[in-house]
């Protein structure tokens, strides 16, 4: 392992990993359609993924979306403002 600084960035280690050549090749047919400025970035994206996974919607949470956006569409819904005054909320204070 050796140990790089890049200005105004924390410091970084190099590390070596032995990668199948198939899944090389992926990552250098993608690394650059997803807008990176490096397959480097790339890969420290995927292992930040990795030990910090993004939160991921629940099947029935993205079922509920879908059907707001569909009642949207179709007219059904109201603003804030109509909902509290419907029931006397006050939204300022």
């Amino acid at each position: 392992m050796s140990t790089d600084t890049n200005a105004g960035d924390n410091r970084m280690e190099k590390i070596n990993v032995r990668v199948p050549e198939s899944l090389i090749q992926a990552i250098d047919e993608e690394w650059e359609k997803r807008g990176y400025a490096s397959k480097s970035e790339a890969i420290r994206d995927a292992l930040r993924d990795w030990v910090s996974p993004p939160v991921t919607l629940s099947e029935e949470t993205l079922d509920d979306i879908e059907e707001s956006r569909e009642q949207a569409e179709r007219g059904e819904t109201r603003s804030l403002d109509d909902v509290a005054n419907k029931y006397g909320v006050d939204l300022d204070g």
